[in-house]
C-alpha cells in the first residue's frame, strides 16, 4: 500500500524526499531517507524565447521591488505603500564546470544552520548510470559555494547522499571509482566539513536511517541483499539475500518492543513471498520469524504506525489483512460486495485507517473508506474519487489531506463524466463543493453562482520534489491553501488559474491567471510565487498578507530556466534559493533571496489577530470542538520565528448528528432522509466475531462517532439500547488447508495443516482431526492458539483429511483430499442446492482463471473414496436417497489442483416458482456465488415475514448471469412423503399473492428499492419430485370426471328397457376403444384409484376408472340415477 500523496511538499529537506506517485496495490510508504528519489532534473528547454510578459523583464537583482499590476488592479494598490518598506537581498552563484550535469540534489541542513550541500551529476539514461558528479558546499545560506574534492588525485562518482533524520549533521555519500570497481561510502558527522572514506563490498541502492538511533543504518542492494550497520556505515553485516525492494521497515517506536527489529518481505526458496522480522544482530534464515502464517502477495507488505498490512491472492480473489499494534492478523472487513480490485492507504494517523478502494465495477475511480481503531471494519465516506494511471502501473488518486488542520480533505469526484472538487471539514462525514469567489483577481464581480457553478482544483502532485504541486498546504501555515483550478460546473484540464484561501477553504480569492510554483516562508508569513513555465524568467512575486496583495522582485539580472525552489527546513526563516540554468547547456545557477531585512524584529502579541475555523455552513463546531487560530496582522512587519504557534484555543461542543458516521454494514440513504440503513447482507443484531460465552455485546445502531472527534455530551447515536449476552455459537465456516495452499504433496514432505473457522465460538470448541492414514488427534482451542497440525505422508495415495469442530451449540466439519504425488492449487462448483430423488442433476465446475489448458476433474459424491474422473467440467448424476449429500470437485492441471464443496438437499416432494427482479438490481450484480447466496437469503427472509410461511421451508436460489433471475423452492414441512399433493398446500396461494401484490422487496446500496416478482404471474408453479403441476392436475381432474360420467351412464342405461342388448353389443364392439388414451404414470394411477387430490371444499370423489368416452348427462338424469 502506498500513501496517495506525500505528507507535505519537500521544501528544503532532501532527506525526507519520497516518490510522488503511488505504486500498484501496496507500496512502501514512510520511513527511510531516500535522497535519490529527490533528484532534480534539468528542464529540457532550448535556448531562445524569454518571458517578457507580466513584468518578467526587469532590473538587476536587489533592485527595488514593484507591485504586480499596480496600474490596472485595485487589489495591488496597497502593495505600493509597502514598496519602500520591503528590502530584499539577492545574490547568485554559478556552479562552474557542471554544464553537462543534468540532475541535482540539494540538502539544506536547517535548524539555524547556514550549510547547504548540492550534488550535481550527469545521469546517462540509456545505461541508467551516473557518469560524472560534483559536490558543492555553502556555509552562508547559499551566497557562495565551494567544490569538494573527496579523494585528491582520484576521480570519484557520487551517486547519492543520505541525511540522518534525527541529526542532520550526519551525512553519508554513496560513491564509486570511475570504473565502478571500488564501491565506497563517505561519512561525515559535521555537515560535510570533513568526510571519512569506507570501502564496501556491495553497491547500495538506498540507505535507510533508523528513525530514532542516528548511527544505525540499513543498506538495500538492487539484487535484493540487505545489510545493516550500527556505527554509521563503518562496518556492515549481511541480513538477508532475497528481500523485496521498498519492503524494508525499521521498528516503530512505542509499538515494536525491540528498536533493533526489522520488518521485511522476503522470497522463499519456492518462489513465494513471506513477511518476516528479525533483529539486526542476527538475521539468518534460522533466526527470522514468520509473522504471517502462509505466503503473501509480492510487494504487499506495509508497516505504518500502529498497523501492518499484507494481502493474499488465491485464484481471482484477494484478501487483505491487518495487524493492529502487532496483534494477530485479521482479515479487513469491507462491505461484503465491495470486492476490491486495488487498495491504497491514504493515512493511518489519529488511530484510524483512511484508504481508497477500487471496487469490482470501477475502472478510473476509487471509493474512500474509514476504519475502526483496529483497522478491521470499514465504512464508505465518499464514492467515485478520480484516479489516473501512471507509467509502470503507478496510480494517482485525487485525494489530498489539508495540512495544519486535522480532518480537512480535498477530493475530486468523477460522476457522469464530470469531475468536481469537494471538501470535508469533518474527516469525510459530509462533503461540499468549494464556494466560488465573489470577484476576479481585478476586483470585478464574476458570474459564477451556486449551485450551478463552483471552484474546482487540480489535485496533482509535482514529479519534481523541489516545486509545489497544484495545491499547496503546510503544517506550519494552518488555514492557508493555494491551488490551481477553474470556475464552472466541472474541472477543466489545463485550465490552471491560481486561487487562495486563508480560512481553510471557506472563502477563496483569485490571485493569478496561470499556474505558479508556491513556497511558504516564516509559517506562511511570506508567500513566494514563480510562474510555472518552460521559458526562462527573472522575476518572482511575493505576498506578506496571505495573497491579498502581491509584489514583484527581480531575483536575477539574466533570465533563467527555474528548476526548483528551496527554503530552510520547517519554513521558519526568510531565506530561499532559486536554482536553475541560463540555457540548456549552461552551468547550474543558484540564486539566494533573503527577506530578513524587511522584517527587523520578532512579532509580539500585539502583532497578531485571531480567526475562528468555520465551515461552509457557517458552523464553528467542527470535529466536536470550536478552534481558533492566530495570524499576523497585515500591517505588521515582523518575523514569526521558530517559536511561533498558530493554534490559539479549543472548546469542546455538544455532540450532534454531524459528529457520527455510518457504522460497518450501514450506508447513508439519501432517498429517505439523511440516515444510515443496514445493507441487505448485514444483521445488526449478530454478535461480533470476538464475542465469547459469558460476555455481552450491543447491537449496532448504525452509527459510530467520527474518529478524533472531540464532542462531549449531547446526542449519542452510537449508544445502543439493545444489549445481548454472547451466545455459545456453533462453529461455522470451518476450513482446513495446507500451509502454502497446496492440495498435493510429494511423499515424505513435511505438511503443516491450517484450520480456520469463519464464525462461532473457538474457546469452548473441540477439534477432532483425522489425517486419513490412521493418524487421529483431538485439539482444544485449535484456531485460537494457532497450534500447527504437522504431518508427513510416506506413501503415495489419496488421503481424506477431516476436521470436526464441536461444542454444546453445534458442530461443523471440513474435508479436504490430499493427493500425495507432487506439489499442486481453486474452482467453483455450480449445482442446484435442492433436487428430487432420482432426478438428473448437472454438476458444473468453473475454473478461474479460465485459461486454455487440459484439466482433469475429480468428482467426490457422498462419502465415496472412489471419485468419478472427467475431462469435461460438468457431470450428470442422480441421487438415489433423500437427505443431505456432500459434493466435492477437484480440478487439476497436472501441477496444481483446486477444490470446492457444495451440499445438495434431496427431497421426495417440493415446488418451484420462477422469480425475476426489477431491472435496477442488475447494476449491483457482480455475478459471484456469495452475492447470489445473500440475495437469495434476503428474499427468503422477506417472503417468510410477509406470508408467515416458515423460513425453513423456503429456499431462494439466484441464478448466474444477467438479467438476475431466481427459483423459489417450497419444501415439505416434514421429512415424511406427503400423502396429499401440493395442490392442497395453502402456502402456494399465499406466496403467489405476496408476489403479485408487489409485497416482496428489499433495499441495496444507496437506498435503491428492488422488487421481486413471479417470472410469469399467470403460469402458476411447477411441481417436482412427485409434486404435480397445475395443468397435470387439471388434466387428471378432467379425465376423472369423464370416467365418472362413463360409469354413471353405463349404470343408467342398464336400467333403461330394451337397452341391455344394444349396450352389450356396443360394449363388445367398442371394448378395445374403451381403453384410456391417457398413459397414467404409477403415481397418477395411484391417485386415481383412491388418493385425495382435490381441496376439501370441492365435494366430489372418484366414481370409477373408466375413460375414453365423452358423454353428456343432464343433471336430472344424474340425480334420478343416484336416488335409484
Amino acid at each position: 500500500m502506498a500513501s496517495l500523496r506525500p505528507e507535505e511538499p519537500l521544501s528544503a529537506v532532501v532527506n525526507i524526499c519520497v516518490f510522488l506517485t503511488i505504486a500498484s496495490a501496496w507500496m512502501a510508504l514512510p520511513g527511510p531517507v531516500r535522497c535519490d528519489s529527490g533528484v532534480l532534473n534539468r528542464r529540457g528547454g532550448e535556448d531562445g524565447t524569454f518571458d517578457m510578459g507580466g513584468g518578467d523583464g526587469g532590473s538587476p537583482p536587489g533592485s527595488p521591488t514593484e507591485a504586480v499590476g499596480a496600474e490596472s488592479s485595485p487589489r495591488f494598490r496597497r502593495a505600493l505603500s509597502r514598496e519602500n518598506q520591503m528590502s530584499l537581498l539577492s545574490s547568485s552563484f554559478v556552479l562552474k564546470g557542471d554544464a553537462t550535469h543534468n540532475q541535482a540534489m540539494v540538502h539544506w541542513t536547517g535548524e539555524n544552520s547556514s550549510v547547504i550541500l548540492t550534488l550535481t551529476k550527469y545521469y546517462h539514461a540509456d545505461s541508467t548510470k551516473v557518469l560524472e558528479s560534483s559536490l558543492w558546499r555553502s556555509t552562508d545560506y547559499g551566497t557562495t559555494y565551494t567544490k569538494l574534492n573527496l579523494m585528491p588525485g582520484t576521480t570519484i562518482v557520487v551517486t547519492s547522499f543520505f541525511i540522518c533524520p534525527t541529526n542532520k549533521k550526519k551525512v553519508v555519500l554513496v560513491g564509486s571509482s570511475i570504473n565502478e570497481r571500488d564501491q565506497m561510502l563517505f561519512i561525515s558527522t559535521d555537515e560535510g566539513s570533513s568526510f571519512q572514506r569506507r570501502s564496501i563490498s556491495f553497491t547500495p541502492d538506498t540507505l535507510i536511517f533508523h528513525p530514532q538511533e542516528e548511527d544505525k543504518l540499513l543498506a538495500y542492494c538492487k539484487e535484493g541483499r540487505l545489510f545493516a550497520s550500527t556505527d554509521l556505515g563503518h562496518k556492515w553485516t549481511l541480513l538477508q539475500e532475497r528481500v523485496t525492494k521498498d519492503k524494508v521497515f525499521w521498528s516503530v517506536s512505542g509499538v515494536d518492543v525491540d528498536p533493533d527489529m526489522v520488518h521485511m518481505e522476503i522470497q522463499d526458496t519456492s518462489g513465494g513471498y513471506l513477511y518476516v522480522t528479525c533483529l539486526i544482530q542476527n538475521c539468518s534464515d534460522k533466526m527470522v520469524t514468520a509473522q504471517f502464517l502462509g505466503k503473501i502477495d509480492r510487494e504487499s507488505l506495509q508497516v505504518q504506525d500502529d498497523y501492518i498490512f499484507v494481502k493474499v491472492t488465491t485464484g481471482n480473489r484477494t484478501k487483505h489483512y491487518v495487524s493492529y499494534r502487532r496483534n494477530e492478523f485479521v482479515q479487513m472487513r469491507f462491505p461484503k460486495y465491495a470486492l476490491p480490485k486495488d487498495v491504497q492507504i491514504v493515512s493511518t494517523d489519529e488511530n484510524q485507517v483512511f484508504l481508497a478502494l477500487q471496487e469490482w465495477y470501477q475502472s478510473d475511480t476509487y471509493n474512500l473508506y474509514q476504519s475502526d481503531p483496529q483497522g478491521v471494519y470499514y465504512s464508505i465516506v465518499l464514492e467515485n474519487v478520480r484516479s489516473t494511471k501512471q507509467p509502470e502501473e503507478n496510480v494517482l488518486i485525487d485525494i489530498l489531506e489539508v495540512r495544519g488542520i486535522k480532518g480537512v480533505f480535498l477530493a475530486n469526484q468523477k460522476s457522469e463524466g464530470k469531475v468536481t472538487t469537494l471538501i470535508t471539514f469533518n474527516k469525510g462525514q459530509s462533503w461540499e463543493h468549494l464556494a466560488p469567489p465573489l470577484t476576479d483577481m481585478n476586483g470585478k464581480p464574476i458570474s459564477c453562482k451556486e449551485p450551478d457553478c463552483h471552484l474546482h482544483l487540480h489535485l496533482r502532485w509535482a514529479d519534481n520534489p523541489y516545486v509545489s504541486g497544484t495545491v499547496h498546504t503546510k503544517d506550519s501555515a494552518p488555514g492557508l491553501i493555494m491551488g490551481a483550478g477553474n470556475l464552472g460546473s466541472k474541472l477543466v484540464e489545463y485550465k490552471e488559474e491560481m486561487y487562495i484561501t486563508s480560512d481553510c477553504g471557506r472563502t477563496w480569492r483569485q490571485v493569478f491567471e496561470e499556474e505558479h510554483h508556491i513556497l511558504y516562508l516564516d509559517h506562511g508569513g511570506v508567500i513566494v510565487a514563480i510562474k510555472d513555465t518552460s521559458i526562462p524568467l527573472k522575476i518572482l512575486k511575493f505576498s506578506i498578507d496571505e495573497g491579498r496583495t502581491w509584489t514583484v522582485h527581480n531575483f536575477t539580472s539574466t533570465s533563467v530556466f527555474v528548476d526548483g525552489l528551496l527554503s530552510e527546513p520547517g519554513d521558519e526563516t526568510l531565506v530561499m534559493t532559486v536554482f536553475g540554468h541560463i540555457s540548456y547547456r549552461s552551468d547550474w545557477e543558484l540564486v539566494k533571496v533573503d527577506f530578513r531585512p524587511s522584517f527587523p524584529h520578532l512579532c509580539t502579541e500585539s502583532d497578531y489577530e485571531s480567526w475562528k475555523l468555520i465551515n461552509l455552513q457557517g458552523e464553528s463546531c467542527i470535529m466536536g470542538q470550536e478552534r481558533s487560530f492566530r495570524k499576523r496582522k497585515d500591517t505588521a512587519f515582523c518575523i514569526k520565528g521558530k517559536s511561533y504557534m498558530s493554534a490559539l484555543t479549543t472548546k469542546p461542543c455538544q455532540c450532534t448528528e454531524k459528529d457520527f458516521n455510518c457504522d460497518y454494514g450501514f450506508e447513508w440513504s439519501h432517498t429517505e432522509g439523511n440516515r444510515c440503513f443496514a445493507d441487505f447482507w448485514y444483521d445488526p443484531d449478530s454478535p461480533p466475531e470476538d464475542c465469547h460465552l459469558g460476555q455481552t455485546y450491543e447491537s449496532s445502531t448504525g452509527y459510530r462517532k467520527v474518529m478524533s472527534n472531540m464532542c462531549e455530551g449531547g446526542l449519542n447515536k452510537q449508544q445502543s439500547t439493545k444489549r445481548h449476552n454472547c451466545p455459545l455459537l456453533p462453529p461455522k465456516g470451518l476450513e482446513v488447508g495446507i500451509k502454502g495452499q497446496m492440495l498435493a504433496v510429494a511423499p515424505g514432505d513435511d505438511i503443516t495443516f491450517i484450520v480456520h473457522q469463519e464464525q462461532g465460538d473457538t474457546s469452548n470448541t473441540k477439534y477432532q482431526v483425522d489425517l486419513g492414514d490412521g493418524v487421529r488427534a483431538i485439539y482444544q482451542n485449535l484456531t485460537v492458539t494457532d497450534e500447527p497440525v504437522q504431518h508427513r505422508y510416506e506413501n503415495p495415495g489419496v488421503y481424506k483429511v477431516t476436521v470436526k469442530a464441536e461444542n454444546m451449540a453445534g458442530h461443523d466439519e471440513a474435508t479436504m483430499y490430499i493427493q500425495v504425488t507432487a506439489p499442486l492449487k481453486e474452482v467453483h462448483l455450480e449445482v442446484v442446492p435442492i433436487t428430487g430423488r432420482n432426478h438428473e442433476v448437472n454438476l458444473t465446475a468453473m475454473v478461474l482463471p479460465t485459461e486454455e489448458n487440459l484439466f482433469v476433474f475429480y468428482w467426490w459424491i457422498g462419502d465415496s473414496l472412489r471419485p468419478t474422473l472427467t475431462l469435461q467440467n460438468s457431470l450428470l448424476t442422480r441421487f438415489q436417497e433423500t437427505g443431505e449429500v456432500s459434493v466435492t470437485v477437484q480440478a487439476s492441471n497436472g501441477r496444481s489442483m483446486v477444490q470446492d464443496t457444495r451440499t445438495v438437499q434431496v427431497y421426495e416432494n417440493f415446488q418451484v416458482l420462477a422469480l425475476r427482479f426489477s431491472t435496477n438490481l442488475d447494476r449491483y450484480n457482480p455475478n459471484i456465488p456469495e452475492w447470489r447466496e445473500d440475495i437469495g437469503q434476503v428474499v427468503t427472509k422477506v417472503l417468510a415475514k410477509t406470508t408467515g410461511v416458515p423460513l425453513e421451508s423456503l429456499v431462494t436460489v439466484v441464478k448466474p448471469g444477467l438479467p438476475t433471475t431466481a427459483d423459489l423452492y417450497v419444501l415439505p414441512l416434514d421429512s415424511k412423503p406427503a400423502k396429499r399433493t401440493m395442490i392442497v398446500d395453502k402456502r402456494i396461494p399465499a406466496i403467489i399473492q405476496a408476489f403479485n401484490g408487489n409485497n416482496v422487496s428489499f433495499v441495496v446500496r444507496g437506498g435503491v428499492q428492488v422488487l421481486v416478482m413471479l417470472a410469469d404471474p399467470n403460469a402458476g408453479y411447477n411441481g417436482a419430485a412427485g409434486g404435480l403441476g397445475v395443468w397435470a392436475l387439471a388434466a387428471i381432474f378432467l379425465i376423472t370426471i369423464i370416467a365418472t360420467g362413463s360409469f354413471i351412464l353405463y349404470k343408467f342405461k342398464r336400467k333403461l328397457p330394451g337397452s341391455r342388448n344394444i349396450y352389450a353389443q356396443m360394449h363388445n364392439e367398442k371394448e378395445q376403444e374403451m381403453t384410456s388414451p391417457v398413459n397414467h404414470s404409477e403415481d397418477t394411477q395411484h391417485i386415481i384409484q383412491g388418493e385425495e387430490f382435490i381441496d376439501d371444499d370441492l365435494d366430489s370423489q372418484t366414481l370409477g376408472n373408466h375413460s375414453g368416452v365423452v358423454l353428456s348427462i343432464n343433471s336430472r338424469e344424474l340425480h334420478n340415477y343416484l336416488i335409484s
